[in-house]
């Protein structure tokens, strides 16, 4: 723990300069040093947990902020950063598609359940006619979002449309719910304005959104988790390095998963 195309992704925000280095300071170029770009709660997550573990194994971690999701990839396609986190792999396959790039996954790690919050309206049980629902427009959160729409029986989508599907693929609605396409970090700061939102994990935890609150969740099984597993990304060829492979360790231990359980109460779930 980012837009209906990705190639005119709104870009959220540009790259905090607040940065974290656990051990001491290395020489530029030093394999010793590894430098991420993550967003929240990844980056607490690297910070808080990863870190001290990798000053043991004797490498500095250093981790940049970003409040977008096309910045941290475009840097370690660039050569920038070693590495990001913060993006999980439909996203990663579609950044791909559409920009050129050859990013590739190390492993998962975690997951982050989707949510429906409410809004002006209170309750899913009755629903009035005509609801605003907010919802992501990037590419893979949109169809994410309708699915779990779908899940609560308030749409029906097309068959097939699947981790595909966008409002077009909107079979029935029988509530005539108006879906309000937003940039996905936006959502919180628009569910004021509408009746629901359908709010990514990291972005509920980012804008101080309970996620016990949520009216409804994704489950944690099948397919939705497979797909929407949040994953560690390098630059192709790079997935092989020391480094690398002990950043994935480190990320992937017993200590950094009893962290996320401890820290994020079911907003977080490891998948190791």
């Amino acid at each position: 723990a980012a837009t209906l195309a990705l190639s005119v992704f709104a870009l959220a925000g540009c790259s905090s300069s607040s940065a974290s280095a656990s051990g001491s300071a290395s020489a530029a170029g030093d394999d010793k040093v590894i430098t991420v770009g993550a967003t929240v709660p990844h980056y607490d997550i690297l910070t808080d947990a990863v870190a001290p573990l990798l000053e043991k194994e004797g490498y500095t971690l250093k981790v940049t902020e970003f409040t977008d999701y096309v910045l941290p990839n475009t840097n370690v396609e660039q050569g920038e950063l070693d590495a990001n986190y913060f993006q999980h792999i439909n996203y990663l396959d579609s950044f791909n598609q559409e920009n050129g790039t050859h990013l590739v996954s190390v492993g998962y790690v975690h997951y982050e359940p989707f949510g429906i919050y409410a809004g002006k309206s209170s309750s899913l049980t009755d629903v009035k006619d005509g609801a605003v629902v907010a919802v992501p427009d990037d590419t893979t959160n949109e169809a994410r979002a309708l699915l779990l729409l779908q899940q609560e029986g308030l749409i029906t989508l097309k068959d097939g449309a699947g981790l595909t599907a966008t409002v077009k693929d909107i079979a029935d609605n029988p509530k005539n719910l108006q879906i309000k396409e937003v940039e996905a970090a936006n959502v919180p700061h628009v569910l004021a304005d509408c009746d629901f939102g359908v709010i990514n994990g990291n972005y509920a935890i980012s804008a101080g959104i309970d996620i016990k609150s949520a009216l409804a969740v994704e489950s944690s099984e099948g397919l939705v988790a497979g797909q929407y597993g949040n994953v560690l990304v390098v630059k192709d060829g790079n997935q092989d390095s020391p480094k690398i492979q002990a950043l994935y360790k480190a990320l992937t231990s017993p200590e950094v998963k009893q962290y996320m359980e401890d820290t994020y109460k079911g907003a977080v779930v490891p998948l190791f």
